[in-house]
Order: structure tokens, then sequence, then C-alpha cells
């Protein structure tokens, strides 16, 4: 069985066991995604979801944000962790945006290839390849797969590919990826990494993609004692409520 038809198959049964999300009708906007997915990095969707409902009831205009002090931003955003340093590349990518657009506003992005979006937003300091990809996928609604430490750590556990870092994975996956699944598969994947195919202790014996798992260390794990807490943030995508 190719690559191609292992990622198909192993879609189609997290659809079968977490069902088939689907996105919001009405698009956010790309300079707000940006800002949420910046917020999103080294914490989790509750608290950076937090972050952005305050910073936007602060200052409920970019402009606004914009000639905040960093200060008053970070006070802002302070639930959502590394305060100091997230309100400095707000700043600054709002300081960025201006200058290249006269407004706040990411104008002409729509109609830019994939490429282009990406080299565009990663030329952005703080800015990586999977927060460009978020924007893509969750904002611009493009057939591109996000890759983040955890999807790049389940994708090498299943077999999917073999890569060194999450740059790697989402080049990798770019390919693998079936038509049409590119979000149902992304938050699928962060759902089963939240529930199941933890970092730490995977629960392989609760898996159900324990047999096509590529996991040397799926045996061990399959005797583990299988967690029954429940973590209520394993379903609440912030990217989806931005």
């Amino acid at each position: 069985m190719s690559h191609t038809a292992d990622a198909a198959h192993i879609a189609e049964l997290l659809e079968s066991h977490l069902g088939r999300p689907h996105q919001k009708k009405k698009r956010t906007d790309p300079l707000a995604m940006l800002i949420g997915t910046l917020l999103s990095q080294n914490t989790n969707d509750l608290n950076s979801h937090r972050a952005y409902v305050e910073l936007r009831r602060r200052f409920p205009t970019w402009k606004k944000t914009a000639e905040a002090p960093a200060a008053a931003i970070a006070s802002a955003i302070k639930v959502g962790g590394m305060k100091n340093q997230k309100s400095q590349r707000i700043k600054a990518l709002l300081r960025r945006v201006h200058d290249d657009y006269g407004t706040y506003r990411l104008r002409g992005i729509e109609k830019m290839r994939n490429d282009a979006v990406i080299a565009l937003l990663t030329s952005y300091h703080g800015i990586g390849f999977k927060t460009a990809a978020c924007v893509l996928l969750f904002s611009l609604r493009r057939e591109v797969f996000p890759v983040d430490t955890h999807i790049h750590r389940i994708c090498n556990r299943l077999g999917l590919v073999q890569t060194k870092n999450p740059v790697q994975t989402f080049e990798a996956m770019s390919s693998l990826v079936p038509k049409g699944k590119s979000y149902s598969f992304h938050t699928n994947l962060i759902r089963f990494g939240r529930t199941t195919c933890l970092a730490q202790r995977p629960q392989c014996g609760a898996c159900p993609l324990y047999d096509e798992c590529a996991f040397p260390d799926k045996e061990r794990f399959a005797n583990a004692k299988i967690s029954t807490s429940i973590r209520r943030n394993s379903q609440f995508m912030l990217l989806d409520e931005i």
C-alpha cells in the first residue's frame, strides 16, 4: 500500500472514530487569523482563545491595538503566556502590515498563490511555516495541511513520513493528504493527539489506528493503564473560533 493510500485510509478511520469536522461558513480575516495563531504559540487553545477575546475587547480595531503600549497589550493577553514576547511581536506585525499596505489589512492576499502567501507571512518576525499554513487553511480555505509538533510526531509514528522536524513533515505530507481532506485530517489529528496519541504516554491500547501504526513501542504502551480523564480542551479548536 502506498503512503498516499495509507493517508487516505487513516483519514477515513479518524472520521469514523472522531466524526467529520466542518468549518464554519463565515471566513475569518487573514490578519485576525494570523494574530490568533501567533497567540496560540506555546500554550493551549482555551488560554489562547481567552487571550484573543480579551485583546479584541480592549482594542476593538487593529489600529487601536497598534497604537496601544506594548505593556497594555501584554496585560490583555497574559492568560495565554509569553505576554511580553507576543505583545512585541503583535506590535511589530501590525507596524509592518501598515507600512506595506497603508492599512491594517493583508490586502490582496486572497489572490496570491500558496507559496507566495507562505513566503510573505514567514517574512514577518515570529511567523513560521505552521502559522502561515493555518492562515491558508482556516482563513483562505486552501487545501493546505498545517503541521505542528504534535502532527509531526503522529505522522512519524504512523509511518506516513520519516522526517526530522515539522517543516519537513509539512513538505512530505503535502502530496499525501487526500484531496478535500486537509481540514478534516488536520483537525482530527490534533484531537487524536490530545486524547490518544499522547507524547509521553500514548494510549495504544485504546487506539483505533493500532493496526495501521508503525510506532515501535506500541506493544509496550498497549498494556499501559488507559486514562479515563476527560481533557476539556480536546474538542475545542482555537482557529475555528477566531
